[in-house]
């Protein structure tokens, strides 16, 4: 729990965070193209039953993560200011939530698998398989939103290497059970989908178990006292403060996605099914990206804890500057090998065609995603989540969804793609202005003077 961030080069520190993170983000994306890869075996149909699910389980995901990020957003600062003792208090009390909040969930979800879907466009030839792997994915809850919630807070006291290697030792456990399970590899039951969410789950509850041991025996930050009741009220409430914003935000995209999903599904099963890949290969060319707004919290947590803004808008002026420098080396590489990636998962004609069209029109706004990503972590790592609500529900449903609603009409699936760059371009020189406003120096120190 030492201050690791807030001395030595600005540069470096954003490197050495950013490398293991590419690392297990990479295990992630590889996760869900490895489960995308081998359902795309069993067919279009199967496929387009889990493209359905993935609103679903991204906004579930986001639920975790906003919770994670709630609690690195207090555990950073808390280091910054040397109070070790509310470091464990918060690193405990936020593992206690994120149960509670899992029974909550899952609850529901199983109670409105058919309704929901439903909703979102799905059919009644592809609705039974969606209910096949959402009822074996919402039991598995609890694998996914502690250890998201306890990586974070040791990713918040500056180790970003232990948490990308469990993330990378669970992929690998996916990996190697995805064609055993779905497929019937090596003479074990051939489960269809089925089977894409059990390894999914057994390969989550072994983050669960390693993150835990990591919390209390490398980073000492769990307390094994039985906390006070007041105590952990007061600790949910600094906890919740920045993460159900940061969830509600987090939430509003694969909700977006959900919509957009439904939009394409007017356009047949072959549509989602594209989009489900062009999404996969997209995770792929937003990992760097992903990686360095993680990254940034804990360096600008600890550095604003300790009063060195001066560190804070250095390290944010450089990550917006390689964001735009990645965005366009992406989608130089995009533009000739989009097809030839989009048939490594399926080789049907339409779907080949569809998700290329993806992929030449949305990479060239990557580079202002990245810098809502990079710019929405540095707000939550600050416990100011407005901002962030504000630019995603700009984003999503001011921007994203009337735009391809329109373009989906206009034009069809090729406007609602195009909808998805104007919303991504617009809002991203807008969140750059915004943290100009309240993270430059000039900024800070105004802000100061006034509360003088």
């Amino acid at each position: 729990m030492r201050q690791q961030l807030t001395e030595g080069n600005v540069g470096s520190h954003l490197v050495k965070l950013t490398l293991p993170m590419m690392g297990g983000i990479f295990a992630l994306v590889a996760f869900n193209v490895a489960d995308t890869y081998f359902v795309g075996q069993l067919g279009a149909k199967h496929l387009a039953a889990m493209s359905f699910t993935f609103p679903v389980v991204m906004t579930l995901g986001s639920l975790a993560m906003g919770l994670g990020v709630g609690a690195s957003s207090i555990i950073a600062r808390a280091i910054g200011e040397g109070q070790h003792t509310r470091v464990q208090r918060f690193t405990t009390n936020s593992l206690i939530l994120s149960v509670l909040a899992v029974g909550i969930f899952v609850t529901l979800g199983l109670f409105t698998i058919d309704p929901l879907f439903t909703a979102l466009g799905a059919d009644a030839d592809i609705l039974p398989l969606i209910r096949d792997y959402m009822q074996i994915w919402y039991f598995g809850m609890i694998f996914l939103v502690v250890p998201m919630v306890g990586n974070s807070a040791i990713r918040s006291a500056g180790n970003t290497t232990t948490p990308s290697l469990i993330m990378t030792i669970a992929a690998g456990i996916n990996i190697v059970l995805d064609p055993l399970l779905i497929l019937g590899w090596a003479g074990f039951p051939q489960l269809g989908i089925q089977g894409a969410a059990l390894a999914t789950l057994i390969s989550r509850a072994t983050t669960l178990v390693a993150s835990l041991l990591v919390l209390h025996f490398q980073e000492k930050m769990l307390c094994l006292q039985i906390p006070r009741l007041q105590e952990t009220l007061w600790c949910w409430k600094e906890i919740l403060y920045v993460g159900l914003p940061a969830a509600g935000t987090s939430m509003i995209n694969p909700i977006s996605i959900g919509i957009i999903t439904s939009l394409l599904a007017s356009f047949g099963a072959e549509s989602v099914a594209a989009f489900g890949i062009a999404s996969r290969v997209e995770s792929f060319s937003l990992l760097t990206l992903m990686a360095l707004s993680v990254s940034i919290a804990p360096f600008v947590g600890q550095n604003w804890g300790a009063k060195k803004y001066t560190r804070v808008t250095m390290a944010l002026k450089l990550s917006f500057l390689f964001c735009l420098f990645w965005g366009v080396a992406v989608a130089l590489v995009l533009v000739p090998t989009a097809s030839w990636l989009v048939a490594k998962f399926n080789t049907d004609t339409n779907i080949v065609s569809i998700a290329t069209l993806y992929l030449w029109i949305v990479p060239i706004s990557y580079g202002a995603a990245g810098v809502i990503l990079v710019t929405n972590s540095a707000f939550n790592a600050l416990g100011k989540p407005i901002p962030s609500i504000v630019m995603s529900v700009m984003r999503g449903f001011v921007l994203y969804i009337p735009l391809a609603y329109l373009g989906g009409n206009l034009v069809g699936v090729q406007g609602i793609f195009i909808a998805t760059s104007i919303a991504n371009l617009v809002v991203g020189v807008g969140a750059y202005v915004w943290n100009q406003q309240n993270c430059s120096i000039r900024a800070i120190l105004a802000a100061e003077q006034a509360s003088t």
